[in-house]
């Protein structure tokens, strides 16, 4: 089922929420790469290829770094993960995760023109992984708090958890929702 026949099954609401989360999920990444260019790349921790931040408390010359703002969780409308490859969007209706640099090869790769794989979109009619025109997002800019292993954020019905395998989130009274992480999408319920 190609993506403008899901988009047409879904509701004049719901179509809005996605687009808007989706704009706001652009800019986030637009935003993040202007001030980003090239910065993680000399100054930022050592990308090993999995989920774990190999030193978050340390810079590379061992000195103690600026603090990057952490949360626990209990309602984080946007976060991050500690290597910042993830960041999602929570609101009532449902939660928007971006992926930059991913592994995996997602369910309709072959017929997007664009990327896929790198937004991934639940909400009241499921889950799904839009074609996107444009290149992947870029990894979560500093300002962008960031949720702690093993941490949840509950906004609305709707509960994600940071964990060293990825971020999972579900919808708190279906149990439906997905987990995310460089190697793979994994859909749950």
């Amino acid at each position: 089922m190609g993506l403008s026949s899901r988009m047409a099954g879904l509701s004049r609401g719901m179509r809005a929420f996605l687009l808007v989360d989706l704009v706001l999920v652009l800019a986030l990444v637009v935003v993040a790469a202007v001030v980003l260019s090239g910065a993680l790349r000399s100054t930022g921790p050592r990308d090993t290829g999995s989920d774990v931040d190999p030193a978050p408390s340390a810079s590379l010359s061992g000195q103690a770094s600026t603090p990057t703002p952490t949360a626990t969780g209990a309602g984080l409308a946007s976060f991050t993960t500690q290597l910042r490859n993830i960041a999602c969007t929570m609101s009532d209706e449902g939660v928007t995760c971006t992926i930059a640099d991913k592994t995996f090869v997602p369910p309709g790769a072959e017929a997007c023109t664009g990327t896929i794989g790198h937004v991934v979109v639940a909400g009241a009619e499921g889950v799904d992984t839009p074609c996107v025109d444009g290149p992947a997002p870029a990894k979560a800019a500093p300002d962008v708090p960031v949720l702690e292993y093993g941490s949840t954020s509950t906004v609305g019905g709707w509960t994600c958890t940071s964990a060293t395998n990825g971020v999972t989130c579900v919808e708190d009274a279906s149990g439906t929702g997905f987990r995310l992480a460089r190697a793979e999408l994994v859909a749950i319920g």
